[in-house]
Formats: structure tokens, sequence, C-alpha cells
């Protein structure tokens, strides 16, 4: 199995573009025989003295580490045009050549959502990533991220936490964990989904990679959720990827006295499909998908919450003030549990009586 990789570790290694892959493909047939070529016939076919040499005398030592790392399990390689590479990266401008997979390789042709925002989020953005992706990733889509901390994390996190699939794209080699204190996350996502990444064993993580990367989290995904991020963000870069792949956007809004609300409602401003709850998003995406659930529940952002009666709103009401407080201490006031008091803060917020301000503080609007 391994030996079959060996010619796609050579054409990656070589920095071929899918487009030179496909020229190349119609002179020889297979990935094998293209390797097989001698120089002069590689260069006859239009490729730059660059890549032929790199093909023509591969980088043995990277080859052998590349294929050393299949020996593990859970580890693949997948090349452009192969059953296994997955059909909606293959459809996007400029796909990866190669993706290094560490985990469950057939969550990469699952239907998926994509959502990123601020490393840096509130509390309560971070929940709403968290219980948005739960919800999702229960109803059979695999929640796509890039491991960052923040908003990425909590998607990924809460995807585990309801037993579905998660992909997290990589901004460096396969074989590297970014941020570091991520780490275990990324063990917890290889075995509840799959770790990807398009760039060499042993890639460090450089700046101009992240931008990449942000083109294969929108285009594996069918749409991009945006929670909490400012205007000069990456997440606005992957909002704006995935309009130009056909893919959906969309965007959870939040008090206009955030500025991590600001990017989102700038999305929304340009287009961008307001949500609410993670209905709103099954309404868009269900007719998309063959096995998923085709009606949209109404729901509020956690689930798992029941309807809370009118005089726990009360009793928040009351404890609430237009000076700032932080969650912890409105549960200790109001009696009511963090995930009650998320979800109903969240609803006063889009009725415009309560604001979520800087910190994860909450005081009443006006």
């Amino acid at each position: 199995m391994q030996q079959d990789r060996r010619p796609w570790l050579i054409l990656a290694h070589a920095h071929l573009r899918v487009t030179d892959l496909q020229a190349l493909l119609d002179l020889f047939g297979t990935a094998e025989a293209i390797v097989d070529q001698p120089r002069r016939r590689l260069a006859e076919a239009g490729l730059s003295d660059e890549k032929c040499t790199a093909i023509a005398s591969p980088d043995e030592r990277a080859v052998a580490e590349g294929l050393s790392w299949l020996d593990d399990a859970g580890h693949h390689l997948t090349g452009w045009g192969e059953d296994s590479y997955p059909e909606m990266l293959a459809q996007i401008p400029g796909p990866p050549l190669l993706l290094y997979v560490n985990g469950d390789i057939d969550a990469l042709h699952l239907p998926a959502l994509a959502i990123v925002g601020s490393r840096n989020p509130t509390q309560g953005g971070s929940r709403n990533a968290h219980n948005f992706a739960k919800h999702l990733a229960g109803r059979g889509f695999a929640i796509v991220s890039g491991l960052a901390q923040g908003i990425d994390a909590a998607a990924h996190e809460g995807a585990i936490e309801a037993g579905g699939k998660t992909v997290a794209f990589l901004g460096t080699g396969i074989d590297r964990i970014y941020p570091a204190i991520n780490r275990n996350l990324a063990h917890a996502i290889a075995a509840n989904g799959a770790l990807v990444s398009e760039y060499p064993l042993g890639s460090a993580p450089e700046r101009w990679h992240f931008p990449e990367r942000n083109r294969l989290i929108c285009g594996l995904s069918l749409g991009t959720l945006v929670v909490e991020a400012a205007r000069r963000s990456g997440s606005l870069i992957t909002a704006r990827l995935a309009a130009e792949q056909g893919r959906e956007v969309f965007a959870l809004p939040g008090s206009i006295h955030n500025p991590l609300a600001r990017g989102c409602h700038e999305l929304i401003r340009q287009g961008a499909k307001l949500v609410e709850t993670a209905g709103d998003i099954l309404a868009e995406l269900s007719p998309l998908t063959g096995h998923l659930l085709e009606t949209a529940e109404e729901s509020t952002i956690n689930e798992a919450s029941p309807d809370l009666p009118d005089d726990d709103y009360a009793e928040l009401r009351s404890v609430l003030s237009h000076d700032p407080v932080s969650i912890d201490d409105l549960e200790k006031q109001s009696g009511l549990t963090i995930d009650q008091l998320s979800s109903m803060l969240l609803i006063l917020e889009l009725h415009g009586e309560v604001e979520s301000l800087s910190g994860g503080r909450y005081a009443l609007a006006g």
C-alpha cells in the first residue's frame, strides 16, 4: 500500500499543481507512469526545469519519511482524482494535489459545515460555537474548522461532545500541531474525525499557510458559519472564499457594542444569512444533503436545555442592571445554570433587552 503512495509523494514534493497533473495524466495516464518518465519527456510536456529535476531526481529522504509516516494506523494520503479524495475539494479553484490525513478519511465525504471566528472570543461566543457544532454534528454534519484557539476549538469540542465527526485543516505539516496548547484536542479530533494538511511533513506554521488552508476549510463545507469576528479578521477571508466557491455563508449577530460582532454584521450587510438557531442552518442546507433529516426544527441554540418559564426570565431581569456583570456572577445571583443563562441572555440580546460586552459581561440595553 505504501509503495503506491510513492509517486504521489514525489509529485507533491516537486510542487506540482493540479493543472500540471491533469496535463501529465493526459499524456502518461497515471501518477506511476509520470514519475517513470525521463527528464526530457517531462520537459517536453511543459514542466519547468525545477519540477522536472524534482521528479527525475526526487528527494528520497523526504519520500521515505512520508512512507514511514503511513505505517501508523489511521494515517492516509489521498491524491487529486482518486476515489478517496473529497469531491467538495476537487471542485474548488486550486485544489491540493495531495492531502495528508490522520484519522477517519471517510469523514471528508460527509456533508460538512465550517465554523470559524475569533481566536479571542467572548464566553458567549465560545458557547455559541460549541452549541451550534454540538447540535449540527448530532444531525450528521461533519464540523470543519482550523484548530485555532477560540471559536475553532469550541466548534471542534462541541462536535466531539455530540459524538459526531469533526475535521481540522492544519497550517502546518500533519505531524506538527499548532498551537501546541491544542495538542490534546488534536488527538481527540483524530479519534473522532480527521486532521488534514496539504503541507509536507515537518512544515512549520508559516504565516501564509493559514490563509491558504482557509480555502480548504470552506471548500470542504456546504456552508460556513462565522461566530464573532472583528472587521479585520481571517474569518472574513474564509467567508469571502466560501462565497466565491459558491458555498453558503452564515453569520451570527451580536450586540452593536461588541467589537467582535462587527465582522458578522458586515457579512450580513453583504448578503450572508443571519442565523439565530441551528435550525436556520438546517433549513438552508438540508435540501443539499442526501441522508440528513429534511425538516429543520425550530430550537434554541442549546437544544439540550428545556424551554424556560417566564418566571426565570423575570428572575434574570431582576439581577441585571446597566452595570456590566459577568455570567459567573449572574449564576450566583440568579440560581440559574450557565447553560440556561447562555441561552436566555442570547434571546434577551436578540430582543434588544441585553447587551453583550467585552470580557463576557452583560448589561441591560439602553
